[in-house]
């Protein structure tokens, strides 16, 4: 697929917002509300505009990413500059073909040549790790409240980015978007059915009473929540096992979902467990 990557222009911005709703629609919600956070973040001081990335096919903008500045600030209340990127966003039809992946290479190479210390973000946590993000715990960094889990990732941009740094990462908070702001907004776009959510349900009738469990110990009530979760994490869980797991992934996949990637599973043989290239990033 032979794609165009420039900068966004703002004859560009509507386009942006509108295929952004497109690609987060009913994915985590039954609406969304990332078209709203597009419109805000070009407005905020933090908003790097020399990182905000269209992709073109013949003439047709079909995915953008965006990046804002955040930071780390250690328990003597010293800040570190970092980059947060969300929304990655890839219109449904186009996603599945490497334009997410094409725009994330190119915006992590032009943060290095910008100077920027590392990237810091929350998203699907088996897809990013084979761009070479890894978890944040490992840098010793942890979430605003404290946490750490597979879906909170990092990436330093040069040698040593991250050593001798520790803290909590903190947002800039346009991030923080209000849902009835959100509908506000929705309304002024051309009116677009709301998604029912497949329920979790709908998985746990096909498992074990073991593996039923593990859900209902970790407060699940819809398949769209196991997006934040790792295939590492899942296992991890008493009573999953490989046919779990292999249900939990059949389940993912009839609905639309990225299936999980079992932790021993290489990148070279992950393929085969069908893991997207990247449409959309989790912004929380």
């Amino acid at each position: 697929m032979n794609i165009k990557l420039r900068l966004e222009q703002p004859e560009d911005y509507r386009i942006v917002e509108e295929l952004t709703r497109e690609a987060f629609w009913g994915l985590d919600s039954p609406g969304c509300v990332e078209h709203l956070l597009v419109h805000k973040l070009r407005t905020i001081p933090a908003f790097v505009p020399d990182l905000d990335y269209v992709a073109e096919f013949d003439g047709k903008i079909i995915g953008n990413v965006m990046y804002a500045k955040a930071k780390i600030i250690d328990d003597t209340g010293k800040q570190y500059e970092v980059l947060e990127f969300s929304p990655l966003s890839v219109l449904p039809e186009y996603q599945n073909q490497g334009v997410g992946k094409a725009l994330l290479k190119h915006t992590i190479e032009e943060a290095k040549r910008l100077g920027y210390r590392a990237i810091l973000f929350f998203g699907e946590p088996d897809y990013y790790p084979r761009l070479g993000f890894q978890r944040a715990g490992v840098f010793n960094i942890a979430t605003a409240w404290g946490a750490n889990f597979d879906a909170f990732m990092a990436m330093p941009l040069y040698d040593d980015a991250l050593n001798g740094i520790s803290g909590r990462f903190y947002l800039d908070p346009v991030y923080d978007v209000d849902a009835e702001e959100a509908a506000e907004f929705d309304n002024t776009f051309p009116y677009k059915e709301k998604h029912i959510l497949a329920p979790i349900n709908i998985l746990l009738e096909n498992l074990t009473p073991p593996a039923k469990e593990a859900f209902g110990e970790n407060k699940i009530t819809l398949l769209a929540e196991l997006r934040k979760y790792s295939g590492r994490e899942i296992v991890s869980w008493h009573g999953i096992d490989r046919d779990a797991m292999f249900i939990i992934n059949t389940t993912l996949k009839d609905h639309g979902y990225p299936p999980k990637i079992w932790p021993e599973r290489t990148e070279s043989n992950s393929a085969s467990f069908g893991v997207r290239e990247g449409s959309s990033a989790c912004s929380t």
